[in-house]
Parts: C-alpha cells; structure tokens; sequence
C-alpha cells in the first residue's frame, strides 16, 4: 500500500574517507525529504555488536507520510543529481521499508 505511513531503517558502511561525500549528501538530501513531509526520527552509531555478524558505522530512521511519498524524492530529478555523494561514500547499505506493527495482534490473523 502507498498511502500509508512509511518509516525507513538505514543502515551504512562508509567506504574508507566517505563521511565527508556522505555528510554533504546528508545536508544537501535534506531539503528533498521535507519537500516531501519526511523526517528524521532517530539517528545512531551503533557501538557494540550484540547479536549477528554485520558490523555499521551509521543508523538511523526517516519517516515518510507514505511510500509514494518516499518514491516521488527519490525520482525527483534534483535529488537524483546530488545523489553522487551518497554512493561517493557509501560501501554498503540495506535499506528496509518498515511498517507498524500492533503486538496485540501478532500471531493471530
């Protein structure tokens, strides 16, 4: 479904010098997502590693008012112009559309 909330995990590696293409990305991307009602949630370094083998330098949460919302910033032909410095810093990344869950309702259709 489109017309929902959407919240987005990211999780990033940097590529050895990519904080600074990333961080200008960060700046210049800003824009672009209140444009489209996003916002950031939270954001995170994560220290220690708990549990799994994938180790990341930078968490965080951005919440869109829906994934076409989400869809129309990252087809927008300016955003897609800055969108270099991302990959300029990035090594790898997942990004995971995260929908809410009720935990009452969990297990039972």
């Amino acid at each position: 479904p489109n017309d929902g909330p959407v919240t987005m995990l990211n999780l990033l590696k940097f590529k050895e010098g990519g904080v600074s293409a990333y961080a200008r990305y960060l700046q210049e991307s800003g824009r672009f997502v209140a444009e489209v009602g996003g916002r950031m949630i939270f954001s995170g370094k994560p220290n220690e590693l708990l549990n799994g083998s994938e180790d990341w330098d930078l968490c965080f949460l951005v919440r869109y008012p829906s994934r076409q919302a989400f869809l129309k910033m990252t087809n927008n032909p300016d955003y897609l112009k800055i969108h270099e410095f991302r990959e300029q810093g990035i090594e790898r990344a997942v990004l995971y559309a995260l929908d809410p869950v009720d935990f009452s309702k969990l297990g039972g259709e």
